[in-house]
């Protein structure tokens, strides 16, 4: 019963009893499985548990909606309203002092607004708005994945909106299904369909491209991050180093202000092996205890890269040392924003943007890991300090979870502009890149003079003497982990180059780093993470405390700084921008692929696809080549078409004749005799008959006599054959297919023989 103060309500046409109420409940419980696995998978996708209370409710509101299909439902219509009005209000207030990633927030409002829903179901098309919603969430739970699990429930959901889609339809044409068998689909057909499907969806996944300024500025970052006390711009932690309870003795002797202690003074069993000792503002290479691969951080960007955490200028005999560590800037963001805007490296090198998001997996040094050269950061605490070798630096410890971006202006290492890089001029403030041990210094000079001397020809220019010295480090010494503990008067860089012949990969970079120098060019030891392992389905960089290495990064007047990597095994410099990154996904995957592959086969399709390319390079260079190369090209283009439809015309003629094959001889040629009529543009139409086709040409006007006959001819031998059981005799009906074909033929010669009457 209806309240009298709500009767005049009830009355409106639009609360009405729906007219077309759907009573598929196999329809209803398909929706209602989408809307679960869509609110189920946010919440995994996410990592929290703030959508779980939906479900019970999606749930009953199903049930509701089904036993009250047939009613106005005056009341529930109208709380349904408050209960919308009352959640974008709410939406609208928490919008207003929401400063991060607002896909949360509205993701929210929607799993509101469907719960809401889900209580007034009666239609086909209020089912459609909820397989819509269940749609957004998962495709919202896809942009928040970084894990395979995501790829569990996608499956799922899949599996539950192809019969969806298909009782929808049924419904669409008046057919009541209450069972899966009353679809009429063999398994296989749905097994087909669920992996086409797939295959589908991957090729686009791995085909669509990453164009660089695509994305929105809204990028994701975590929520605000209060830290009390005041921030010490000079602190490092680092985890690593153990002290009592676990706390760092480099956070000790800040805290005490004792900031002169020696790290040589640190006995190696104080590391804790999880840990990388190179996150630190003074670093002891003499540690070489193996790590314990752990996950640290995960990385979507747009290009990949070595993802820098700290600059080193100091050298100090057994490491190195920030020795303006005190010169730290703090930099501050506006409260209603988590964007700071960085001090630029001046360069006339061509830069690319790079947009990065990195989310802590387990808890980080406060050191912020990004590409070179940040411009923009966008981070949940109110303050950050910048080094001035520019490092970042939080106030606290990246913690579990954290997540924050980076917009990047990558150089594009182009060897041609720093071939031509001049020679350091020493007024442009660069010395402390230049420092080399005085007792060292003679035997380094010696030593990269001597290496530079085997080339096959001089190398004056210090950017390629950079690069050969690079490649002769990685050919003339080994790694090495059975090295001699390093004795108080030993210089490790001495050690290494002089005695040992190898080392820990940390010292090749050392070593470059000061040979570097002793030749003039400045230089400086960088620490932080390699690309990782790139996870093509998540398209996400899994990045290890494995990963974690030190590079050499010399500098070149006007043009900036650009790393060196002299470590065996590795490439000489970190992948950069020198090549169109547009497909960076599609060329991981086919690297992911290649590692499961055979080395013959791997060898075989990288010399095919490299012939491949280059032919195409010179295909494209023919067209810069003034105008004769121009009409080359046109040429070559043209006669690739010709050979290109060619070859196609042949294997569709292969095709059709095997087809052909596989029939009995009269149906073989009947079937010739309509595609014979086809191509005169009469094709049969599938809901005619033999004879109704046949009449159907005699009335048409355009085939003379012989060709009735011959139709005609035609069509009895396989109606016989088909329906009588007949076997008639064979010449016959080939000889009429031949004279049908020359129908073409005849008509032609009448219309040159009425031309020349004329």
């Amino acid at each position: 019963m209806v309240p009298s103060w709500l009767q005049p309500l009830a009355n409106s046409p639009m609360l009405a009893p729906a007219k077309e109420v759907e009573d598929s409940l196999l329809l209803r419980l398909g929706v209602l499985g989408m809307v679960i696995v869509g609110l189920v998978a946010t919440d995994v996708a996410a990592e929290t548990a703030n959508s779980l209370w939906a479900v019970p409710l999606s749930i009953a509101g199903f049930g509701w909606s089904w036993w009250a299909r047939r009613q106005r439902n005056v009341v529930a219509k109208l709380a349904i309203a408050v209960g919308m009005l009352t959640a974008l209000a709410f939406f609208l207030g928490r919008l207003a002092t929401f400063s991060q990633d607002s896909r949360i927030l509205l993701t929210e409002l929607l799993i509101q607004l469907q719960v809401l829903h889900s209580f007034d179901l009666p239609r086909r098309k209020d089912l459609g708005y909820s397989m819509v919603i269940a749609l957004i969430l998962i495709s919202v739970a896809a942009t928040l994945s970084q894990t395979m699990a995501f790829g569990v429930f996608l499956l799922i959901f899949l599996a539950i909106a192809l019969p969806v889609l298909v009782l929808d339809y049924r419904s669409r044409l008046g057919l009541l299904s209450t069972t899966l068998t009353s679809l009429r689909f063999p398994w296989r057909q749905w097994v087909g369909l669920f992996a086409l499907i797939l295959g589908l969806g991957m090729v686009v996944f791995v085909l669509l491209p990453r164009f660089p300024g695509y994305q929105i500025r809204t990028l994701p970052v975590s929520a605000d991050i209060q830290v009390e006390g005041t921030f010490d711009q000079a602190r490092v932690i680092n985890r690593g180093f153990i002290r009592g309870q676990g706390q760092s003795r480099v956070g000790d002797a800040l805290a005490n202000q004792t900031f002169g202690e020696n790290v040589s003074d640190r006995p190696a069993e104080t590391f804790d092996s999880n840990f990388y000792y190179g996150f630190n503002s003074e670093i002891d290479q003499t540690f070489g205890l193996p790590m314990m691969p752990r996950e640290l951080m995960r990385v979507r960007s747009q290009a990949p890269g070595f993802w820098r955490v700290l600059a080193f200028d100091k050298y100090t005999g057994r490491g190195w040392r920030i020795s303006r560590n005190e010169e730290a800037e703090i930099l501050q963001r506006s409260s209603w924003s988590f964007r700071y805007l960085l001090p630029q490296q001046l360069s006339q090198m061509p830069t690319r943007e790079v947009i990065q998001t990195y989310t802590i997996v387990s808890e980080f040094s406060n050191l912020i890991p990004h590409l070179y050269d940040p411009r923009e950061l966008y981070f949940p605490t109110r303050e950050i300090a910048r080094d001035p070798d520019g490092g970042l630096r939080a106030p606290v410890p990246l913690p579990q979870g954290l997540t924050y971006s980076v917009i990047s202006q990558v150089p594009v290492r182009d060897r041609s502009l720093l071939r031509k890089a001049p020679k350091i001029n020493y007024s442009l403030g660069y010395q402390q890149y230049l420092e080399v041990p005085s007792n060292l210094k003679p035997q380094l000079q010696a030593l990269a003079k001597d290496l530079l001397a085997k080339a096959d020809r001089p190398i004056p220019e210090p950017y390629e003497q950079a690069l050969y010295l690079t490649q002769a480090l990685k050919q003339s010494y080994a790694l090495k982990t059975d090295i001699p503990e390093l004795g108080k008067d030993q210089d490790l860089v001495a050690a290494f180059l002089f005695e040992w012949r190898g080392g820990y990969p940390d010292h090749f970079s050392s070593a470059l780093t000061l040979l570097l120098r002793s030749i003039g060019i400045p230089t400086r030891l960088v620490t932080g993470l390699g690309t990782g392992e790139f996870n093509p389905f998540t398209g996400l960089y899994v990045v290890r405390n494995t990963d974690a290495y030190a590079l050499a990064e010399a500098y070149f007047p006007n043009l900036g700084w650009f790393l060196f990597d002299p470590i065996p095994g590795h490439d000489l410099y970190p992948q950069t921008l020198e090549v169109d990154q547009t497909f960076s996904v599609l060329q991981q995957f086919w690297q992911w692929v290649t590692g499961w592959l055979p080395t013959p086969v791997t060898g075989f399709l990288g010399t095919l696809f490299a012939t491949l390319e280059t032919a195409l390079q010179k295909f494209v260079d023919l067209f810069s080549q003034g105008l004769g190369g121009i009409v080359q090209g046109i040429l070559i283009l043209f006669g690739g078409v010709i050979l290109v439809w060619g070859l196609w015309h042949a294997l569709h003629t292969w095709r059709y004749r095997q087809r052909l094959q596989k029939l009995p001889p009269i149906p073989r040629l009947y079937v010739q005799m309509l595609d014979s009529l086809a191509q005169q543009g009469l094709p049969k139409r599938p809901n005619q008959t033999p004879w109704e086709y046949a009449r159907s040409l005699q009335t048409c006007g355009r085939l003379d006599t012989i060709s009735q006959r011959a139709m005609e001819t035609l069509t009895q031998g396989y109606v016989a054959w088909r329906y009588g059981g007949e076997h008639p005799p064979l010449t016959p009906l080939k000889r009429a297919l031949n004279q049908l074909r020359q129908q073409r033929w005849r008509s032609l010669q009448r219309t040159l023989a009425d031309l020349r009457r004329r």
